[in-house]
């Protein structure tokens, strides 16, 4: 069978929801609608994705911390912009058991005005700042648009949202430039691909000054948001009345910034490296990075199985995360196709034969090539192959959005390009919201924003109205 798979690359939605349940990442039967279970492996794939985050927030100085579920009506209102964008998402309570409350309480949809309030009484001067934030929480938005599986939720199980406060608006600045640099680490160490845009005017957070966005694009073309950074200025701080001391001994409002992360990262993971056989995943974040599977023959069952169990041993002593499917009445075959529907990366082959030679067959996830080795370099031989696994998954995904990114200055085959899924397509554009607007209706996409990870000067004309153009602008058919 081609690695270039037709159900992952031409039926990818119906490839999605069916390796949800086959790979055992989430179940989406639970009887309310977009919401749903994580099972035990894609808990472990979510913990590894998270570990990553943690721990590069942790050093740059971000302090981990829990906020309450609830966020009260008034509160939620004091930022206007804020509250009239998410008020027809929210989910209200209005009552404990048969007791109406006076004020309604919104499960939060997110938490810059949970935050801030508490860190007003926090932070007194100068000297409290910056502070650096951050929390993995759910979150909930009443989507009334078809959910969709770890892509468009009611209940966001896996939101990382940080909050940073500074003394000034060029001090959260920086902050977002972190925020950005953060977030291109963890997609690099997860092997995901990204686009980074600053959002337009029109499309950008309720309350921020300005939007950066990280997008990804799917095997079906649509691009797919996987995180954002936000500049709020100081939106949020001056809606509560939150001041500092200065070093002068004046008062002034904190500037601040949020960025956040969603389940649609472990989507992000799935979508890019799949292929017909199921789930490829990196072998730094699988929760299975190596399966043994002994292969038998009649009489010599025992000593095949407890060499397996010897191999496992060893990885396990190296941190390899490894395991041995000793099943019985299971043909190897079918082992095979349980773990690759899964994606553990490396999979070792041991037999009677391999005993008798003191060898090892890996077999890569990938590309299904298999390495025979020498039995006494299992541990090198496997930590090499998932460095070179991991590599080549980063660059195949890289090389594979790069050729999905198209320029044009035809509106008709950018739409032809968006109709047909090709990926992100880039015009040239004037600046004016009003052409922006003609874009998104005129090729039925979604304006991503103006790239900055590119440091290219805008050439030529407005697509839309052919006046000097001022900035490239990027369009996508979107989940």
């Amino acid at each position: 069978m081609s690695l270039e798979r037709k159900i992952w690359s031409e039926q990818f939605t119906e490839w999605f929801s069916e390796m949800l349940l086959k790979a055992e990442i989430a179940d989406f039967r639970y009887p309310l609608k977009g919401c749903g279970v994580w099972m035990p492996y894609g808990f472990k794939l979510r913990k590894h994705i998270l570990d990553i985050m943690r721990r590069l927030l942790d050093e740059t100085g971000h302090q981990e911390v829990l906020f309450p579920l609830l966020i009260p009506e008034d509160l939620l209102a004091k930022e206007a912009v804020h509250i009239k964008s998410f008020f027809e998402e929210c989910f209200w309570v209005t009552r404990g058991g048969s007791t109406e409350f006076d004020v309604k309480y919104a499960l939060r949809p997110t938490s810059e005005t949970a935050i801030t309030p508490m860190v007003k009484l926090w932070v007194r001067s100068h000297a409290d700042l910056p502070l650096k934030l951050y929390q993995v929480v759910s979150v909930f938005r009443y989507e009334t648009k078809a959910t969709r599986p770890l892509i468009r939720v009611r209940e966001v199980t896996t939101f990382k949202e940080a909050h940073t406060f500074h003394r000034s608006y060029e001090d959260a600045a920086r902050q977002v430039e972190e925020g950005v640099e953060i977030y291109k680490k963890f997609f690099d160490e997860i092997c995901v691909p990204y686009l980074i845009s600053q959002r337009p005017e029109w499309d950008k957070f309720a309350g921020a000054v300005y939007t950066y966005a990280f997008d990804t694009i799917s095997p079906d073309g649509r691009s797919l948001q996987i995180g954002t950074v936000h500049h709020l200025g100081t939106n949020f701080t001056k809606a509560f009345d939150f001041t500092y001391e200065t070093r002068e001994g004046k008062r002034e409002y904190p500037h601040s910034t949020s960025y956040g992360i969603s389940e649609r990262v472990v989507a992000a993971v799935m979508m890019v490296h799949g292929d017909d056989r199921g789930l490829v995943l990196p072998p730094n974040i699988a929760p299975i990075q190596v399966i043994v599977i002994p292969i038998p023959y009649k009489g010599v069952e025992e000593v095949v199985n407890e060499e397996a169990k010897k191999i496992v041993e060893e990885l396990k002593a190296a941190s390899i995360r490894a395991e041995a499917d000793l099943r019985e009445d299971v043909t190897p075959g079918s082992k095979y196709y349980d773990w690759e529907i899964k994606g553990v990366p490396i999979r070792v082959e041991v037999g009677p034969r391999d005993v008798e030679r003191k060898e090892i067959t890996l077999v890569r996830r990938d590309t299904l090539e298999r390495t025979v080795i020498p039995r006494d370099k299992l541990v090198d031989g496997v930590k090499e192959l998932m460095e070179k696994l991991q590599n080549d998954l980063r660059e195949r995904a890289w090389k594979w959005l790069r050729e999905h990114v198209h320029r044009t200055d035809s509106i008709e085959e950018a739409r032809k390009l968006i109709d047909n899924r090709q990926g992100v397509v880039e015009v040239m554009w004037c600046g004016e919201e009003e052409c922006g607007f003609r874009i998104e209706e005129g090729i039925s996409g979604r304006v991503l924003g103006m790239p900055i990870d590119t440091k290219e000067e805008p050439k030529g004309n407005c697509i839309v109205c052919g006046k000097p153009a001022k900035q490239v602008i990027r369009i996508a058919r979107a989940f």
